[in-house]
């Protein structure tokens, strides 16, 4: 079996894993993304892949390719990269790979994958990703294909998925960076925090509940209510703004026509949306954490052995 290293570059962070035999057996975290620029990438990646091989007592010549998405494709990257458009899955995103040799890096070869763009002729039917294209090929099961995968986050995929496992459509949520604006910037930090994690069920299925009937912006505030007025401990704000903050992300998912449901990506709103969608009356599979973890290393993998 080949020896990879894949490299999930985001905009603020960069992790590199080392995957033998199909499993993930080493990896690296950098502080630097694509903010940095491509200096800041290259010396990181440079230091980081040759303390990754000697950890291992691997050579440069042991390792098949290294094979890079997300951020790292973008105009601040390591490598600028335009997106390709739908459908994609494994035969098209493979095709779509640009490789090259970075050899201020390392003799290895590189590959990367390229982000995925809707285009259509509105708004409503124009979107982009990066990185997430790979993370749903780690995650994809072929027993539900024809279903829409659910990757939240910072910023929230929903990606409708045909019998093919191709991506037909897509759509993005800012969930993930909403909730931690709200926590950080506002006067509900101090009704609440990231350090309160823990989901209390009722309190969560309250703040999708009266989101749903009030709005977002009354709903953010009655945080502080329960807070203040009612009492309520840290987690159970906790628990009431999450609802509130993915309540649009729920009735989206609900609205759609898929049947079957698969939640990845972040943890604490993978959970959250799972409870929030037991009475949808979908199917909701919920993949375990070991796997979602591993997701895009084995995902770009899946992506470059794809003939």
């Amino acid at each position: 079996m080949a020896i990879y290293i894949t490299v999930d570059g985001g905009t603020t962070n960069t992790r590199a894993y080392l995957v033998r035999d199909g499993k993930i057996c080493d990896s690296f975290k950098l502080n630097t993304g694509a903010r940095n620029g491509r200096g800041a990438l290259t010396e990181g990646l440079r230091v980081g892949i040759r303390e990754l091989l000697l950890r291992n007592s691997l050579s440069e010549s042991e390792i098949e390719r290294i094979i890079a998405s997300g951020m790292i494709t973008s105009e601040n990257g390591l490598c600028d990269l335009p997106h390709i458009t739908l459908p994609a899955g494994l035969s098209e995103l493979n095709s779509a790979m640009h490789h090259t040799v970075f050899e201020d890096i390392s003799s290895i070869g590189w590959s990367f994958v390229r982000g995925v763009k809707s285009v259509g002729e509105t708004i409503e039917k124009s979107d982009i990703i990066r990185g997430e294209e790979t993370e749903l090929m780690g995650i994809l099961d072929s027993s539900a294909s024809d279903a829409l995968y659910i990757l939240p986050g910072s910023h929230s995929k929903h990606m409708s998925i045909d019998k093919s496992g191709r991506i037909t459509e897509f759509k993005t949520m800012m969930s993930g960076e909403l909730f931690a604006a709200v926590i950080e910037n506002t006067i509900l930090k101090n009704s609440t925090g990231f350090d309160h994690a823990t989901i209390e069920r009722e309190y969560l299925l309250r703040g999708y509940g009266y989101c749903a009937e009030h709005g977002i912006n009354e709903a953010l505030f009655k945080t502080r209510i329960l807070r203040n007025v009612f009492f309520a401990t840290a987690e159970q704000c906790y628990s009431f703004l999450l609802g509130v903050v993915l309540c649009d992300e729920v009735r989206e998912i609900i609205k759609h026509p898929a049947t079957t449901v698969v939640i990845g990506g972040q943890k604490q709103m993978r959970e959250a949306l799972a409870i929030m969608l037991e009475s949808s009356g979908k199917s909701v599979t919920v993949p375990s954490d070991e796997k979602v973890s591993a997701a895009v290393a084995l995902g770009a993998v899946r992506i470059y052995e794809a003939k």
